[in-house]
């Protein structure tokens, strides 16, 4: 892939990029660097800095610093809560309220690695939602998330019990069919299978706004994938 065609802001401090799923943040434990969003940036740059994540089949906006100066900048305002994080997502189903929040403690699943749960005794985690639009089997809604905890977006929907379409590990890997939103929906006359609308992780991370190092409010913004708006495009389409 080339990365200049997922970057959607830069200057001489940091560098935006618009993630696309599927794409690791940092290298696995392999330490296959072109095979993460932070190799192939390392190689456009040479320097390269983290300062937070997606995770991997999370599409959306993601920054890096580009000098010592400004991770440290960067690294602090999220890490003291002063940068606005907003995801867009589509669920399974059609929530009850409009809007809510959720501030179930999230920690380490005792038993499946790599996977989290609700727990008293987990580290407290925060997320609003908003319903921008309903579907019927599906839901469009905005989060913000206040704390950074891994998969915290996809626990909490879970919790709730409107899990994110297409989230194999806390809801269905079930794909979003077009043959279950479209009534009447027929095969093509040459077509043996239905391809799905989509088939990964219905997450987008959308905005970040935060105070820049000139003092100046700032906001981001990432632009939905062309698999997730063809998907919501289908859905309005055939709504009710």
């Amino acid at each position: 892939m080339r990365i200049e065609e997922h970057i959607i802001f830069e200057d001489d401090n940091i560098v935006a990029v618009n993630k696309p799923s599927g794409l690791l943040t940092i290298p696995d434990r392999h330490d296959n660097q072109l095979a993460s969003l932070s190799g192939l940036l390392k190689k456009k740059y040479d320097q390269i800095f983290i300062v937070h994540r997606l995770d991997k089949d999370t599409s959306g906006l993601i920054i890096f610093a580009k000098n010592e100066v400004a991770h440290k900048y960067f690294s602090k305002l999220f890490e003291s809560r002063e940068v606005e994080k907003y995801y867009i997502g589509i669920v399974n189903g059609v929530l009850p309220n409009e809007k809510g929040s959720i501030k179930e403690s999230i920690m380490e699943h005792p038993v499946v690695a790599g996977k989290m749960v609700t727990n008293p005794r987990g580290r407290a985690s925060h997320t609003d939602y908003e319903v921008l639009e309903s579907f019927g089997i599906y839901s469009f809604i905005q989060l913000q998330i206040h704390t950074g905890r891994t998969h915290q977006i996809r626990v909490h929907m879970k919790w709730l019990g409107y899990p994110i379409a297409v989230d194999e590990m806390y809801g269905t890997a079930q794909p979003i069919l077009l043959s279950a939103i479209k009534k009447k929906f027929k095969l093509g006359k040459y077509v043996e299978e239905e391809r799905p609308i989509l088939s990964r992780l219905a997450l987008h991370a959308f905005k970040l706004t935060f105070t820049n190092m000139q003092g100046e409010k700032q906001t981001i913004e990432a632009p939905l994938s062309k698999d997730m708006q063809a998907t919501l495009t289908q859905l309005r389409k055939h709504k009710g």
